[in-house]
């Protein structure tokens, strides 16, 4: 189960798929926002695939239009286990690193005098962004790498979730950091966790880059899904100076070329790949 929503109302969705078409569903459901994914035995030649997901409206038409063409003939509702998800994520989460932070849960006392590295306080919340899944990781570690060569300036993070790379950003020395986002939930917990790194931000709620004005930032963070940063290619476009940073995460490598495609007209890009997961870093150029 990933940390995002562990604390949110959770639904479950049980559905059988072809043992050759499993990767290809599995990754459906994770540009779908699934917070998990069981694997079960099925009949030969077959899975199946129990699903979780965040309660939203529309969710069972959504996976039933997208998996049909995957092979998936039913998606049912499934039956959600009575487990405290956050006691169960806190059992197994640890501090750890990530490049020169040092993510520390917040019911863990602060690192010793040894330790080296900005510390990064976070708390499972049902926004998506503790530092543990990949996408959060290349985000991070493409914020220290444009950190140790330019000023970071003013920062935008879209869709800003726990709030965890606007804090960091703040912590690598930006002059500013908004962060934004439609659910409401993902604005209390950005505070929760500025507050609790002791960092000021800019926070509103809002959807993707519309509440800001064109060509305002100098880094602009969106660690979003492939769906969502092809869908908001002009707005996340927009909001960058003529020499802006612009990091995009949150897709899978194999949607890499789509996503670089889409954002070709910015200026050239270096992708980052953690596992699956991959990141684009453009550097605009006047």
């Amino acid at each position: 189960m990933s940390p995002g929503a562990i604390a949110a109302t959770l639904v479950a969705f049980r559905m059988q798929t072809p043992a050759a078409a499993e990767d290809a569903v599995v990754t459906a459901l994770w540009e779908s926002g699934t917070s998990g994914v069981h694997v079960q035995p099925g009949p030969a030649g077959a899975v199946v695939l129990v699903a979780y997901f965040p309660d939203r409206a529309g969710l069972t038409d959504e996976l039933r239009s997208s998996l049909a063409a995957l092979g998936v003939d039913a998606v049912e509702p499934a039956p959600v286990p009575d487990v405290d998800w956050v006691a169960r994520f806190r059992e197994g989460f640890q501090a750890f690193d990530v490049g020169g932070f040092h993510i520390v849960p917040a019911w863990e006392s602060a690192p010793g005098p040894g330790r080296t590295g900005r510390t990064l306080r976070v708390l499972p919340a049902r926004a998506f962004g503790t530092g543990t899944h990949e996408s959060t990781r290349l985000c991070l570690s493409a914020l220290e790498s444009l950190a140790a060569r330019r000023p970071l300036g003013r920062v935008v993070d879209v869709g800003a979730g726990t709030g965890i790379l606007a804090v960091a950003a703040a912590l690598l020395g930006a002059a500013s950091v908004a962060a934004v986002d439609i659910d409401p939930e993902a604005v209390e917990s950005v505070r929760v966790h500025a507050r609790m790194n002791a960092v000021g931000l800019h926070l509103v709620r809002g959807d993707g880059g519309r509440p800001f004005a064109s060509s305002r930032c100098d880094v602009v963070l969106a660690n979003l899904t492939a769906p969502l940063l092809l869908e908001k290619r002009d707005e996340i476009a927009a909001l960058g100076s003529a020499s802006a940073a612009v990091v995009l995460a949150g897709f899978l490598r194999e949607d890499a070329d789509e996503i670089a495609a889409a954002y070709a007209g910015l200026g050239p890009g270096t992708l980052q790949i953690d596992g699956e997961w991959a990141a684009l870093v453009i550097e605009k150029r006047p």
